[in-house]
């Protein structure tokens, strides 16, 4: 690593509350793009892979045990809910995890460090790295550090598996109308960048960034959807 990578990996351990060896947090953190920008380095696929079974194998277990009353079909929707790329992606939103992902020069400056598809990636690879690094408790221990926050709200599982749906049955519940969406892009034709606003009436309330129109579209339903939850109730 050198000095700024391990400044960076110090910061991050401290964020996540484990010690990964750094070799593979700084893999974790290596996106495909940068990898081919510089001579063709290892990159975190192999790691995001290894990082989608613990991960769900973490929050199978967690969900099962915590909730001995749900059937299966409920858990898992809620298991999908946890581990779709929505969650993930604002899970490392929340930690700003985008700061410390190495990305090539054409991802930098189309916007990859909030694009949601590399972000959610780019936890699986750290789950993944955490396996290796500190075996399977450990791994599991950083998963729920992770995820738990996310249950705060049990409405978060339609949310997150529909956001967009669960955005206009909300706004219905508070008499706000319909939700609208204006979605613009840039970049190149092989990596565009998608950037949705979502209205009510004329009000702009949320946006959100993605890599194709549709997961612009549910992230900033998803923002959307996070604030008008947060409302005190109307008199």
């Amino acid at each position: 690593m050198t000095g700024d990578a391990e400044r960076a990996g110090a910061n991050l351990t401290q964020v996540l509350g484990v010690a990964i060896d750094p070799d593979l947090l700084e893999l974790a953190l290596t996106h495909r793009s940068y990898a081919y920008e510089h001579g063709g380095l290892a990159h975190n696929e192999r790691l995001e892979f290894l990082g989608d079974s613990i991960l769900g194998q973490a929050v199978t277990v967690m969900l099962y045990r915590d909730n001995p009353t749900l059937d299966e079909g409920e858990l898992a929707k809620r298991r999908a809910s946890l581990v779709s790329s929505v969650a993930l992606s604002e899970v490392a939103r929340s930690i700003g995890l985008g700061d410390y992902v190495r990305l090539g020069k054409g991802e930098e400056l189309t916007g990859g460090r909030d694009k949601g598809s590399i972000l959610a990636d780019t936890v699986e690879a750290i789950i993944g790295a955490a396996y290796l690094s500190l075996g399977g408790d450990e791994a599991t221990a950083l998963v729920l550090r992770l995820i738990v926050p996310l249950m705060d709200n049990p409405e978060r599982f339609g949310a997150a598996m529909d956001p967009k749906t669960s955005l206009q049955e909300l706004a219905a519940r508070l008499g706000r109308g319909l939700p609208s969406y204006q979605v613009s892009d840039s970049g190149p034709d092989h990596s565009k960048r998608f950037h949705a606003t979502v209205l009510l009436g004329k009000v702009e309330i949320a946006s959100g960034i993605g890599s194709s129109k549709k997961q612009a579209e549910m992230a900033a339903a998803l923002d959307a959807w996070t604030q008008l939850s947060a409302l005190p109730p109307t008199p």
